[in-house]
């Protein structure tokens, strides 16, 4: 469990909890839906996920992440599309209404960061969480993860889609 390094706008900061990778099993967590809504992997049994992992929504590139995945998503079968970020659910459920999110399950990690902790998404001097993608199968195998080195950087897009299209097929 070492700290990993990443930037923020340039400024070195280290992401910690569990560095997973493809290959291992996929670790519960538990984060609320825009309805205070518990939410874990449990609730995504067998079907692939596509978790798309966010700052904040109040950012242009997180922005436009979340539309992205959200627009994809609607073109996939047997895949559950989430977001998740350390937003207040509240803010969450504005920014799926001012979007038009509605293919994707918006997920907020902002009471125990047990998603930032259980994948090594957490930045620790922000406790916000770093941008990124992570694949899981149906049978909760991990298949890929991507951690963003600049967090103000979008992610792999296309390398998540063939990945993800490949299982869902």
């Amino acid at each position: 469990m070492a700290n990993r390094k990443i930037t923020v706008n340039g400024n070195p900061m280290s992401l910690v909890g569990e560095n997973i990778k493809a290959g291992d099993k996929a670790p519960n967590f538990t984060a609320l839906t825009k309805d205070l809504k518990p939410f874990g992997l449990k609730d995504m049994e067998g079907k692939h996920k596509l978790i798309s992992i966010m700052t904040s929504i109040d950012t242009g590139v997180c922005e436009l992440q979340g539309i992205r995945f959200n627009d994809e998503a609607k073109n996939l079968k047997n895949t559950v599309t989430l977001t998740i970020t350390m937003d207040l659910p509240f803010a969450l459920g504005r920014y799926c209404a001012n979007k038009e999110i509605d293919s994707a399950i918006t997920l907020s990690d902002h009471k125990d960061a047990s998603f930032g902790k259980n994948y090594g998404f957490l930045i620790e001097e922000l406790r916000l969480l770093n941008r990124g993608i992570v694949i899981i199968d149906k049978d909760d195998t991990v298949k890929y993860v991507e951690h963003v080195e600049e967090n103000s950087n979008h992610p792999d897009y296309d390398k998540a889609l063939e990945i993800i299209k490949s299982l869902d097929a």
